[in-house]
């Protein structure tokens, strides 16, 4: 008589091999499962128990936390008890709370470690100083939004997912004003290597990534279309229009109509490619009328940022706010 225990580390909301086998098993087995899982770092636990008429073999399995890999480990002769879990899964908190502090832990490691590795290309010089800083305008916002599904739904996730840019708000804070020094990440983020810039456009930058964050959240297309259009559509707008915008835009010398189409399809198309990512852990439903109303939001954006009065507020700001009124009146 032997008995067989299979650890599986899997996401939540992804499918395991049980998944695929529930249909053909479920004739042969009984399925039990502790689903009590707020978010992606909770451990939740499955078992199958033999039926009468299959006496000689027991499976049990433990789901654990993962990012994405599946890794089974078989040993043989001993029975996993319902109650017991390996120390994979032990290590992995159940409590909501906890797990989302250490979500939220791991996304501000994740942030700082992408500051500090364009902070160090920076000094080195590899790219043109203007590139480096819109490389970093792009990447933060949009990996940032990568560690959402880390986090539980509702208040509490958001609230902390928009603490690591609110962290950043008060770091933007004491470097601006010379309390805190910081060369690198004043290069990478300042257009003239001044401290007193992060008071303008990186601190508007952090401010409205973490109230878009706290406020729509992973389930509103508003919030996606917001910081993806000041992510990468503004981004790709000021990095393809310096290149190649010999075309100006007759009413706004200093934006070019190259740039303009750069921005409208970096935009909508960060927008789509994240609707499809959060589709795919059941936050929302894509739809073509979603699609449609991401198109209308890009292009919205990019006219406003072609506006002169873009120019002189900021468009960290007058962009996410014509996101944030135009996707209310689409979605």
């Amino acid at each position: 008589m032997a008995a067989t225990t299979v650890f599986i580390f899997s996401p939540l909301n992804s499918f395991s091999t049980f998944d695929l086998l529930a249909p053909k098993i479920k004739s042969q087995f009984k399925l039990g499962r502790n689903s009590n899982t707020p978010s992606l770092l909770s451990a939740a636990t499955l078992s199958l128990s033999p039926s009468p008429n299959s006496p000689h073999h027991t499976i049990n399995s433990v789901c654990g936390f993962g990012f994405g890999l599946r890794l089974g480990a078989i040993s043989s002769g001993r029975i996993l008890n319902r109650d017991q879990k390996p120390l994979a899964a032990t290590m992995i908190p159940e409590n909501p709370v906890v797990s989302d502090i250490c979500a939220a832990s791991l996304t501000g490691c994740i942030a700082l470690s992408l500051l500090r590795f364009w902070g160090e290309i920076a000094n080195r010089g590899i790219f043109d100083k203007k590139l480096n800083r819109k490389l970093v305008h792009i990447s933060v916002g949009l990996v940032f939004m990568l560690c959402w599904p880390m986090f539980s739904s509702g208040y509490r996730g958001s609230i902390l997912a928009g603490l690591v840019p609110g962290i950043n708000i008060i770091r933007m804070l004491l470097l601006g004003l010379g309390i805190m020094k910081d060369e690198a990440i004043v290069k990478s983020m300042s257009r003239n290597g001044d401290h007193r810039e992060l008071l303008r456009g990186p601190l508007y930058y952090a401010t409205t990534i973490s109230l878009a964050c706290i406020i729509y959240w992973r389930t509103s297309p508003i919030g996606i279309a917001a910081i993806c259009n000041l992510c990468a559509g503004d981004g790709f707008a000021d990095i393809i229009g310096r290149r190649f915008g010999s075309h100006k835009i007759p009413y706004n010398r200093n934006k070019s109509l190259i740039g303009s189409i750069a921005m409208v399809s970096a935009g909508f198309l960060a927008s789509i490619g994240y609707m499809y990512y959060f589709s795919s852990f059941g936050f929302l439903q894509e739809r073509w009328e979603m699609v449609f109303g991401f198109l209308v939001v890009s292009l919205a954006s990019a006219l406003v940022e072609t506006l002169p009065v873009s120019t002189e507020l900021d468009d960290n700001l007058t962009v996410p706010l014509t996101s944030i009124l135009v996707g209310i009146l689409v979605f």
